[in-house]
């Protein structure tokens, strides 16, 4: 599926016009402030349900409203027989599905909706615009702590296992109430048993699905590697890391460290605390790769999500915000051919009017580009 068509209402400083997309790639420039980002952001909440900026959703409202409204058309992408037309996207046989959410911050009320039908969960608008960020936060996943990785992760188990979404709400669930009895001072053996067994189960669930998706994951990072030339490619390692030291079960672990946990007022192992680890000749690769290094890395990564999704017959739609202040120009050419080859879509925002050419080897794919200013969305 492919994001087409566009409009908001009281999103930010845009305007709210609705706005006809390309299924392929979108360049978008304009000043600082202009509003190139919070239209990703708004494309953003569609997939994501939350902004990739901020984790208020109070700063994304327009000043003096009190609610917040993004609706989109989906059409079936690269999956179309025929090629992109520029038809308008409101015909019958152009948008396949619409998704719409909308968030009161005084009532903190949210109301999604698939295709006209009131939906519970954000899983369902997710799970047909799966939408990967890369902007200059997104390199924190090598340098930055577990939780990135645990999310970067994630976002492909979401997407590989359905089951997943459920199995991980559960179990934050019971997450939350074994830390009310951690908290107590005085332990309530019996009720710890209860809680730690449900935590146990729902933990192998977990464990298995990201298992799964992490060989996945791994399996397309190494294939994709194998296609360039880098002097730590050889040195390079990616383990799974389930939270536990998986020598012991998770549920002798939880009674061996009961007094830490005690101590520490919260749950201290299990699928909380997975993680990617990331080493270079046995090192992390935090510590032993530059900044470049790191970008490219990154990079590679991201791309490797993108290729597990396409071999499930999954597009995603990709938001590069600002990459020009992080990457050079060999590196964002590397970037935008291969999403290219993934035939994902593609929105890319910059401050100077984009240069195709410099990012795409002849012939150039179909593109649009739009300038963008005071929130408003002209197509050049």
């Amino acid at each position: 599926m492919a994001l087409v068509k566009l409009q908001t209402e009281h999103f930010r400083n845009l305007q709210g016009a609705p706005v006809s997309f390309s299924p392929s790639i979108n360049l978008l420039f304009g000043e600082n402030g202009s509003g190139k980002t919070s239209i990703l952001e708004a494309i953003g909440y569609l997939g994501l349900g939350r902004s990739f900026r901020v984790s208020r959703h109070q700063a994304v409202v327009s000043h003096g409203e009190q609610k917040l409204t993004v609706f989109g058309g989906l059409d079936r992408g690269h999956e179309q027989s025929r090629p992109w037309s520029g038809a308008d996207p409101e015909s019958s046989d152009k948008v396949r599905h619409r998704l719409g959410i909308s968030r009161n911050i005084t009532e903190k009320e949210t109301r999604l909706k698939v295709d006209g039908e009131p939906v519970r969960n954000m899983s369902a608008l997710a799970r047909f615009l799966p939408v990967s960020v890369i902007d200059p936060g997104v390199f924190d996943i090598v340098a930055g702590g577990p939780g990135k990785r645990r999310q970067f992760l994630d976002w492909s188990v979401f997407h590989v296992e359905p089951s997943f979404a459920s199995l991980w709400q559960q179990c934050q669930r019971v997450t939350s109430q074994r830390n009310q009895i951690l908290r107590n001072g005085r332990l309530d053996e019996s009720l710890m048993k209860v809680w730690d067994a449900q935590y146990v189960e729902l933990s192998a669930g977990i464990t298995r699905a990201r298992t799964q998706a992490f060989q996945l994951f791994s399996d397309a990072f190494f294939r994709l590697v194998g296609e360039i030339t880098a002097p730590w490619v050889e040195g390079l390692k990616l383990d799974f890391y389930p939270g536990w030291d998986q020598s012991q079960s998770l549920l002798e672990v939880l009674k061996g460290h009961r007094e830490q946990e005690l101590k520490m007022g919260h749950t201290l192992y299990g699928p909380n605390r997975a993680d990617i680890r990331l080493k270079f000749q046995g090192r992390p690769v935090a510590e032993t790769f530059s900044r470049g290094q790191q970008k490219t890395l990154v990079i590679l990564m991201k791309i490797a999500q993108g290729m597990v999704l396409a071999d499930l017959q999954k597009q995603v739609t990709f938001l590069l915000d600002d990459i020009n202040a992080e990457l050079d120009t060999g590196h964002r050419a590397m970037l935008a051919q291969k999403l290219d080859e993934l035939k994902c879509q593609v929105f890319v925002t910059s401050i100077e009017p984009p240069k195709p050419e410099e990012l795409w080897q002849q012939p150039l794919p179909d593109y649009r580009v739009f300038h963008v200013e005071h929130g408003k969305m002209t197509e050049e």
